[in-house]
């Protein structure tokens, strides 16, 4: 199932079920999980209200094969401000928490430029991550990771910066927010290149900001990621990052808390 098909299947009334090409190691990937949640949050609140902010804490892995129950609810719905909670729960037991504010354009006198995108080698000339069967993850059969900044996971190079361009594989009718949702959880954490053997590592919590209104993009445009870690330690990493258009826009800032086994 592409990523498309996910979303339709998240869509329909009933239960989901995660399909292997789309495990992370044990577990589904934790960024298409965040995107459906995101997706139906996005589907209850009142039109033309973007998604500004969302932070989603990661309760437990969710297991391929077994059903999940995705649910959102309005906290609150102000004259500007929707906000929202979502959640995944899969036999009984939460595995997704997420809160996220959508909020409408207002009249503001305050306006300044968005971060510029930094200086980075051309799709064409970077190191693309290959699905390998048994060796990266299974999601990577559905999103492309072209290396520009660091080195890469389990390199021992270390190093505080990782990232580069991304897209998915197979090209999806439009690129919304929900499929940005996914591209950004894709990218390992920064932590790994200090490493040289292969641990387990993981997302804790994730806090993602969609800038709007958002840059035009089309569906194969590629979206470029630069991820640098804050600080590291005691089994415990902090990151940020900003993701642009292939044309230096800004489209959305990640901040993530990771935990790594090594």
């Amino acid at each position: 199932m592409n990523f498309d098909d996910v979303l339709a299947a998240g869509r329909a009334e009933g239960e989901l079920v995660f399909t292997p090409d789309w495990a992370q190691g044990r577990a589904t990937f934790g960024g298409i999980i965040a995107a459906l949640v995101f997706d139906r949050m996005e589907k209850i609140v009142a039109p033309g209200r973007a998604m500004r902010s969302m932070q989603v804490s990661f309760v437990g892995p969710v297991t391929p094969g077994v059903p999940v129950e995705i649910d959102a609810d309005i906290l609150r719905e102000g004259k500007a401000v929707s906000q929202v909670q979502g959640r995944i729960l899969q036999e009984g037991e939460v595995k997704l928490v997420c809160l996220a504010s959508f909020g409408g354009d207002r009249e503001s006198t305050v306006a300044v430029s968005p971060l510029p995108a930094p200086e980075a080698t051309p799709v064409d000339a970077c190191q693309g991550l290959p699905y390998i069967k048994g060796m990266t993850p299974e999601f990577t059969q559905h999103i492309e990771m072209r290396w520009a900044f660091g080195s890469f996971p389990f390199s021992g190079k270390g190093g505080r910066d990782m990232g580069g361009w991304m897209q998915f594989r197979e090209r999806p009718e439009e690129i919304s927010d929900a499929h940005i949702v996914a591209l950004v959880d894709a990218w390992p954490p920064a932590l790994l290149p200090h490493l040289k053997e292969r641990v387990p590592a993981s997302s804790l919590s994730w806090a993602l900001d969609i800038m709007h209104p958002r840059p035009a993009m089309a569906p194969g445009d590629w979206l470029l990621y630069k991820a640098t870690i804050d600080q590291a330690g005691a089994g415990y990493g902090h990151t940020q990052a900003g993701i642009w258009t292939s044309k230096g826009e800004l489209v959305a800032l990640s901040r993530q808390t990771v935990t790594v086994f090594g």
